[in-house]
């Protein structure tokens, strides 16, 4: 009862009003630079395929997807998976998506370690973020401190996995405006725009693991509070 009905419950608020404000960011980011095309004319498909072939990646597919909620690079399936309405953009806000999931792509060619050590922990990461809320709240209504701290460190695994993320994130939007850079793929206003794009994708990560932190707190201080 007390994790329902208490101060703390401003921490929730502010974790959510973080997610929205990034949320909002990228959003109008994207929507900007989604009307401005890119002089190369390249599509964010073709522009995909340019910066894999460039950096010695043969083996990866780039797919079309239709309502899945992001773009996203699968290191198991080794598929680039652009939106449908990136995939034949000539944006710069598509095709610099596209690197950054390029950005990825070449992570996992290169094994660069964040990554690796993300795809191994994520299955258990996934579960302590779902399940580590409810398994401490059952802890605190049977009165049982073992399954509350149980609940407790499976809930800060989740939320070490969205810290993970950070800079598996920004390397990857590091690698993509470099490559656009010295590849010469866009012009310097237009890789201004980039940046802008990717920063700003960047951010919900940071909302993210923000908003996961102050959860954790707020258990925290609900346990203690209990206990004392």
């Amino acid at each position: 009862m007390y994790y329902f009905y208490d101060p703390t419950y401003i921490l929730v608020i502010i974790g959510v009003i973080l997610s929205l404000w990034a949320s909002s960011n990228v959003n109008s980011a994207i929507n900007k630079y989604r009307k401005i095309a890119s002089s190369s004319g390249l599509t964010a498909a073709e522009a995909a395929k340019e910066i894999l072939h460039a950096n010695g990646i043969y083996n990866v597919t780039i797919k079309m997807i239709s309502g899945a909620s992001s773009d996203y690079y699968s290191p198991s399936t080794k598929e680039l998976c652009l939106l449908q309405e990136n995939y034949n953009s000539t944006s710069i806000a598509s095709i610099g998506i596209a690197a950054h999931e390029c950005g990825h792509a070449i992570q996992d060619a290169t094994e660069y370690l964040p990554l690796t050590i993300q795809r191994h922990i994520a299955p258990v990461c996934s579960f302590g973020s779902t399940a580590g809320f409810y398994i401490a709240i059952a802890g605190m209504f049977l009165s049982f401190d073992f399954i509350i701290e149980l609940g407790i460190i499976l809930f800060a695994l989740g939320v070490g996995i969205t810290i993970l993320l950070l800079p598996i994130e920004y390397n990857a939007s590091n690698r993509a405006l470099a490559i656009l850079e010295n590849n010469n793929m866009m012009t310097r206003s237009e890789l201004a725009g980039a940046k802008k794009v990717l920063r700003a994708a960047g951010l919900t990560y940071v909302a993210a693991a923000a908003s996961s932190i102050l959860s954790l707190l707020r258990l925290i201080m609900i346990t203690n509070r209990r206990r004392n």
